[in-house]
């Protein structure tokens, strides 16, 4: 089960890195408050996964909960690359890689490549050009990429092809990028610390917009296909951080959609006898007319979401000013010491996973009044939404109705 500390009142001090993680095998986990005793939570999981999962009865008897140590939702990436400590820097580290090698992190390939490089200076050392590199990467190739950035022929054919062959594209993408690993350290030596490759393999996660979330688990609904209109369903991942939320599609490994909490609206609904419904009201446009679009996404972790996504906005309304160790332009408190990182550019890779792909999503389309531009909705005197976030100015803005447009 998905949760975090903010899904049940409100956590403590967002001072630590990491906070204890119950989990169990099914992919469900919930990380802990201070006050929570993992005990007492153990002996109510099946409780837990009745009410937010999905999950069926005998698969509820038979899972068994586990306490990880797990990285704090709460904690700025601002400070993390602060931190001087190696031990705490491996564990985020190997937090972030297994997510990457998971592809809970969806990235493209040359970032998969340059994180798998770190990787490999970590286990591997540094490179040596009279070593047989590319075979130590073959043998260990998912241990630095992905699962379907490595996939290989099996079978007869594979075998006739030896280990002598060429490299694919992912292992000599991957070679390229371990040749390139810089290994000048922090005392000005010719070889870098761990800490130093930790945070550089942290410092590039940060770019990716889902780094740090909370994990949910949902469906939503598929665009109409085909001549008969079948829709139906989709798996899916919803992310949520202090910036904003991310849904991500669980088989596809790519980002459907990207909204920051500036760009959006939401609530959540638990109908009798239906699903619970987390809904997402954000600005587009259909067929050039503006128009907001509402995305319902099917959860028993509608209610999690939801108050976590209204405690990450009431934490921002009250972060704390950023002091001068804090800044990026100022100069560091020590010289051995990481400077805070500055704001990170969006990606523009065209085709990139961490891109929206809303026409890959069911949105209901419409405008304040109900008149529908492809779906007819009861008619409002009022956003569907009263929870809109009122953060600064936010570009977020409810479509009013023109003459222009057509009565459904």
């Amino acid at each position: 089960m998905d949760g975090t500390e903010g899904s049940t009142g409100q956590p403590g001090p967002a001072e630590r890195s990491h906070r204890s993680s119950v989990s169990s095998v099914g992919a469900r986990e919930v990380q802990l408050k201070p006050k929570h005793q993992p005990y007492k939570l153990g002996r109510q999981w099946p409780e837990l996964l009745l009410r937010f999962t999905s999950a069926p009865d005998d698969d509820v008897a038979m899972d068994e909960p586990f306490l990880q140590f797990r990285r704090n939702v709460f904690f700025p990436k601002r400070r993390e690359l602060q931190i001087r400590d190696e031990e705490v820097l491996r564990l985020l580290y190997e937090e972030a890689k297994g997510n990457v090698l998971a592809a809970r992190y969806p990235c493209d390939v040359e970032d998969c490549e340059a994180l798998g490089a770190l990787v490999c200076r970590v286990q591997l050392g540094p490179y040596q050009p009279g070593q047989p590199a590319a075979c130590a990467l073959r043998e260990k190739l998912d241990s630095f990429l992905p699962a379907h950035l490595c996939k290989r022929g099996q079978g007869l054919f594979a075998a006739l092809r030896g280990r002598g062959t060429r490299a694919g594209p992912g292992e000599q993408g991957l070679l390229n990028a371990y040749r390139q690993v810089q290994e000048v350290g922090s005392d000005g030596g010719c070889e870098a610390a761990l800490g130093t490759h930790y945070r550089a393999y942290l410092f590039k996660c940060h770019e990716l917009p889902f780094y740090g979330c909370a994990f949910f688990h949902g469906e939503v609904d598929k665009p109409a296909q085909g001549f008969l209109h079948r829709g139906g369903r989709k798996p899916v991942s919803v992310a949520i951080s202090l910036e904003g939320v991310h849904v991500i599609d669980s088989r596809e490994k790519h980002v459907l959609l990207g909204l920051r909490f500036q760009e959006l609206s939401w609530d959540h609904t638990s109908p009798e006898e239906e699903e619970p419904i987390l809904w997402l009201e954000f600005d587009g446009d259909s067929e050039g007319t503006p128009v907001n679009k509402l995305l319902k996404i099917y959860s028993k972790q509608a209610e999690l979401m939801s108050s976590l996504i209204e405690y990450c906005i009431e934490l921002s309304q009250v972060a704390e000013p950023a002091g001068p160790q804090d800044s990026a332009t100022g100069p560091p408190s020590d010289p051995s010491s990481s400077p805070a990182p500055v704001q990170r550019p969006k990606l523009r890779r065209q085709g990139s996973v961490v891109s929206s792909r809303i026409q890959h999503l069911s949105t209901i389309d419409y405008v304040e009044d109900g008149k529908g531009i492809r779906r007819v909705k009861p008619k409002r005197t009022t956003s569907f939404f009263s929870r809109q976030l009122s953060l600064g100015q936010g570009s977020y803005t409810v479509v009013q109705p023109s003459d222009s447009l057509e009565q459904g």
